[in-house]
């Protein structure tokens, strides 16, 4: 997935200037889910400061969701449900998910596949195609371009019933717990 992401800041006078415009430095295409794909955009791992940080802030490896105070950019385009519900698809090579996005798979239920709890508030947008969230009562309710969700903390998925993939930009906020 190429994202372009603009990063405006302070100089040392304190006068407003572009630090940086190019594609976002860390994302992953999975290879195992065709269609499954997340672009870091941002990470702050606690409480954001106005100080434009030292170093790169995104990993394509270290946690999704930041630190209490802490927040994360990151835009995930979902792969179609059909692709993990294919005859052909490899379980095994979808632990490529444990590497990219760690927190997210430890804090998944291998007994329902895609449900998670993670310690945050997230805010998300759907920016293409229609997704699902499904929640523990089974409920599930279906979001399209330009729909919304709020999410806190609750235990969910999102499942993709198309046949195409759908992105959804997420602002994830760290609770710590």
């Amino acid at each position: 997935m190429r994202v372009r992401r603009v990063v405006a800041g302070n100089d040392a006078r304190g006068k407003s200037v572009l630090l940086s415009d190019g594609a976002v430095p860390n994302s992953h295409d999975f290879e195992s889910m065709p269609g499954q794909a997340q672009a870091r955009v941002w990470f702050t791992a606690g409480p954001p400061v106005t100080t434009p940080p030292g170093s790169e802030p995104t990993s394509n490896t270290g946690p999704v969701v930041p630190g209490f105070g802490g927040a994360s950019f990151v835009i995930v385009q979902y792969a179609p449900d059909s692709v993990v519900t294919d005859p052909r698809f490899d379980a095994e090579r979808a632990g490529e998910v444990a590497t990219y996005a760690p927190d997210i798979a430890e804090a998944s239920d291998p007994a329902e596949p895609g449900m998670h709890r993670t310690p945050s508030v997230d805010y998300g947008v759907v920016l293409d195609g229609e997704i699902w969230l499904e929640l523990d009562d089974g409920t599930q309710t279906r979001l399209t371009r330009g729909d919304t969700i709020v999410q806190i903390g609750g235990r969910h998925a999102w499942r993709n019933k198309t046949d195409r993939p759908a992105a959804v930009a997420f602002v994830i906020t760290g609770t710590g717990g």
